[in-house]
């Protein structure tokens, strides 16, 4: 990948990673619940669907998704599923009440780190929307007439690097500013119903917008 197609790719990621979406409102939850510091395991299953569908296209799968209705609805109707159930949850979670640490109360246990990991993974995998996505706007960056493997190699680096550094830096930052309302037990019922909300809409918006 010559420098000049890089510097194109690099502020296209960065737009790409401050788009809202299930990502965004799932790292701010993790931030919520489980502290800053801890939000970074829902990032990194987050990481882990977005190789997954960049893999997806570089074999040429894509296609077959992005071809196929019955398979793209399926993964798309699963996918909206699995956010309203998270949504769900949350809005009918009772209000814990945060220490005033910097971790709330409860993650004295906290959620198992692999937990986090894996509903970042599905958060970011059930929406064949990004396959579709990705299909489109890899070819922009990837010249045929170079080796394929570095191109792909620096491509993926750039979009997981820079959306590491959004999704922690930023949507999990952005949280602590919320941390106060969790202090009381109905600030944090307010909190977990506004998200609950959002994951619910995030469905709707994956179900229904073309």
């Amino acid at each position: 990948m010559t420098l000049s197609v890089w510097l194109s790719l690099l502020p296209a990621s960065v737009l790409i990673s401050f788009t809202p979406g299930a990502g965004a409102i799932n790292t701010m939850t993790n931030s919520l619940n489980e502290g800053f510091r801890r939000s970074i395991w829902g990032i990194i299953g987050q990481q882990v669907a977005l190789l997954i569908h960049i893999a997806i296209v570089a074999a040429g799968v894509g296609l077959v998704v992005a071809g196929s209705p019955v398979l793209f609805d399926s993964i798309r109707y699963a996918g909206a599923a699995y956010l309203v159930y998270l949504g769900v949850r949350m809005f009918t979670a009772p209000g814990e009440p945060a220490a005033a640490g910097e971790l709330p109360a409860e993650t004295v246990v906290g959620e198992p780190a692999w937990s986090m990991v894996r509903r970042g993974i599905w958060v970011n995998l059930l929406n064949p929307k990004a396959v579709v996505f990705f299909l489109a706007f890899t070819p922009q960056f990837i010249r045929p007439g170079m080796p394929l493997l570095p191109q792909y190699a620096a491509f993926t680096a750039t979009i997981v690097v820079v959306d590491v550094l959004v999704m922690w830096f930023f949507f999990a930052a952005a949280a602590k500013g919320f941390r106060r309302w969790t202090r009381s037990p109905r600030g944090a019922r307010a909190l977990n119903r506004v998200f609950g909300a959002l994951f619910v809409l995030v469905a709707l918006l994956l179900v229904f917008v073309e």
